[in-house]
């Protein structure tokens, strides 16, 4: 989403907090003309060419897009109405879904968050909940966690050659509160981690979840640069992966040098089927 930045207005003669209403407002008014247009349609019954605004959804809850750190990744929640907030982009809010909180960032609000769950055809679904706006104690927290997450990748990596097991460490995410400890794994094969799973529980006094995953999420979760120079398309904004296919590459005259083609995950890169959609 396009994002407007007025910080070159910041001077001694322009207040701060002025500078940031008027920076508000016009990421308001630019992202409501956007969507209007992308909703803008042209009637056609019998020519008649009348201008029309379809909307197909009649899902009435205030509902945001975020990010978290942990599993749920890029998602969406829902703003309770007894909850009398008003959420801005990269805002931090602590989010329930079950008997789970997590902390998440706020990436859109307002229309282009309803113009999207249109396209995808989502409404009335269940959704993570916003509990609150983080607070500083919150942020305190979540800085905590993420510091025990580093410390934790060397006493896995210790265990897992303890154990003598074929297992590489992606990543790790500690539950914001701290009710469960995530390991993310690549494997060529299929890994039987009891005991590494008990010595785990037994260091850091909590539930430990073992998940092994894809080279693709692998590729996902760590992040980077691509050969065009610009950052993966999994970690920039695909939800899910599609299957890519040699196929797919012959019908764009490239398949030449399939090596060419792969993406840092060893798997033919995702873009070759923007060109069919």
């Amino acid at each position: 989403m396009l994002n407007i930045d007025l910080s070159f207005f910041k001077s001694s003669e322009f207040e701060s907090d002025k500078h940031d209403l008027l920076e508000l407002d016009s990421n308001k008014n630019l992202q409501h003309q956007i969507v209007e247009q992308l909703l803008f349609k042209v009637c056609n019954c019998e020519g008649c060419n009348q201008d029309v605004i379809l909307r197909d959804s009649d899902d009435n809850r205030n509902i945001i897009e975020a990010h978290c750190k942990g599993i749920l990744g890029e998602h969406f929640c829902d703003i309770p109405k007894d909850l009398q907030i008003e959420l801005h982009k990269n805002d931090k809010v602590i989010i329930q879904i079950d008997d789970v909180f997590e902390i998440s960032e706020v990436r859109e609000t307002g229309e282009i968050v309803k113009y999207k769950r249109d396209r995808m055809n989502l409404f009335n679904e269940e959704l993570p909940v916003v509990a609150r706006i983080a607070t500083e104690k919150d942020i305190e927290q979540f800085v905590q966690n993420c510091a025990d997450e580093e410390s934790s990748k060397n006493i896995f990596r210790k265990c897992v050659d303890k154990y003598e097991l074929n297992m590489k460490l992606v990543n790790v995410h500690f539950q914001f509160d701290r009710k469960k400890l995530y390991f993310f794994y690549t494997s060529d094969s299929r890994v039987d981690f009891r005991e590494l799973a008990k010595e785990l529980a037994s260091i850091f006094k909590t539930r430990i979840e073992l998940r092994q995953i894809g080279v693709r999420d692998e590729a996902k979760k760590v992040g980077g640069l691509g050969t065009c120079g610009r950052e993966y398309c999994c970690s920039a904004f695909l939800d899910n992966f599609k299957k890519i296919t040699t196929q797919i590459a012959s019908e764009q005259n490239c398949a030449g040098n399939i090596n060419k083609l792969s993406g840092p995950c060893g798997k033919l890169k995702c873009c070759l089927s923007f060109e069919i959609e």
